[in-house]
């Protein structure tokens, strides 16, 4: 895309420097003043061109987990377990229990990083310095690797937990100078809250997230330089509120609407440093921002019911998002007697789905999700594959 167009100005500009001058004083000034316009109207695109590629990048969230990465990444209005403390606090108020999760280690890798393992294989896969020789041998290929933890206790209308994660995307150029990476190391203490009015159908919810936070986020980062955190990795400790509003009616399908304000008054890791590591830079600012959904609950039998739902992310900071795509997710959740899941989804442009076997203390489930690396004008998928294993008391 920037070739071309660059091509095109290069082109155009030649073929505008070889119109003859006339020797009328007016007409000159015209194609003068026509020659400056167009080439200013040429630089903008261009200018536009390269600021699309800018932001061709993927978009995080602090927490994502397999039922919503199966659901096509919708699950603000659909949460009903504990990681609502996280996703919306409103949805504390649907709990029915309270319960505990002891131990509930969550993996994701892409498609391609058992492919770079087999190439080059390494110890740590969320460690740059391990996964260097790898993305060598493939390079132009996406890395991902994401593991999570989130012990917690929650009941209805509170819950508190403690939520760890590390996450390493990383891909080398062709010519194998540069590495585009972003890592994330979290450690965060949750707490949350809900008020509920007019018999539930309102739900009011709020968290609160003390977190400490290593991070590197380098779209060019030297591959040939320093690759060890302590050396390029930002390090903070911020505090992070989220508010959450849900809306049920009491009709059929019991249609529900829910909004969640996430980092309110944005979210700066300024608040402490050298928790984890020393370093005098610090991670970057997360913008506050505010995500919307709607579903419906349908029952279909004593023992199999539904959830339909479709949420759009980033309302606040759409327009810095030239890929609308990338903001848009939907997905639907067979319940089968409580016990066996399955779903399906649309995750930016691409399909979902996974499947879950719980029982009172155990819980297992798996997905897999497209997740949308590229550009509006040069879509490239990232096929993930995720699982999670749950004990609760």
């Amino acid at each position: 895309m920037k070739i071309n167009v660059l091509t095109f100005v290069v082109i155009l500009d030649s073929r505008l420097n070889l119109i003859p001058i006339s020797a009328d004083e007016d007409l000159e000034k015209e194609d003068s003043m026509k020659r400056i316009l167009w080439i200013s109207l040429i630089q903008i695109t261009v200018f536009l061109s390269l600021l699309q590629d800018a932001n061709a990048q993927e978009r995080r969230s602090f927490y994502s987990g397999v039922r919503c990465q199966g659901m096509g990444g919708a699950c603000l209005a659909v949460t009903n377990d504990e990681t609502a403390l996280l996703v919306n606090p409103a949805a504390l108020g649907k709990l029915r229990d309270f319960y505990g999760t002891m131990f509930d280690p969550e993996l994701e890798f892409g498609y391609n990083t058992y492919g770079m393992y087999k190439e080059q294989s390494f110890s740590n896969p969320f460690t740059l310095e391990d996964v260097v020789g790898a993305l060598d041998k493939k390079r132009s290929s996406y890395y991902h690797a994401k593991a999570q933890v989130f012990p917690s206790f929650v009941a209805r209308n509170f819950g508190i937990g403690l939520y760890g994660n590390y996450l390493l995307d990383a891909e080398m150029s062709g010519d194998g100078s540069t590495i585009n990476t972003y890592y994330r190391n979290d450690l965060a203490f949750v707490l949350g809250f809900n008020f509920r009015f007019l018999d539930g159908r309102a739900k009011l919810g709020f968290n609160t997230k003390l977190i400490s936070r290593i991070e590197v986020s380098d779209p060019a980062l030297s591959a040939t330089g320093p690759l060890d955190y302590s050396t390029i990795a930002s390090e903070g400790v911020g505090l992070s509120t989220d508010v959450a509003l849900m809306l049920t009616a009491p009709w059929t399908f019991l249609p529900t609407v829910t909004a969640v304000l996430r980092d309110v008054g944005d979210t700066k890791f300024d608040s402490a440093s050298g928790v984890r590591m020393s370093t005098t830079n610090r991670p970057n600012l997360v913008k506050q921002d505010l995500d919307v959904a709607a579903a419906l609950f349908p029952i279909h039998t004593n023992n199999v019911r539904s959830s339909w739902t479709v949420e759009y992310r980033g309302l606040l900071t759409s327009a810095d998002e030239p890929d609308k795509a990338k903001l848009l997710h939907a997905g639907l959740e067979m319940n089968f007697g409580d016990v066996f899941f399955l779903r399906g989804g649309y995750n930016q442009r691409y399909w979902t789905a996974g499947f879950e076997l719980a029982s009172e203390r155990f819980q297992w489930q798996l997905a897999t999700y497209g997740e949308e690396v590229g550009t509006a004008d040069t879509p490239k998928e990232d096929r993930r594959y995720t699982f999670k294993f749950a004990f609760r008391f």
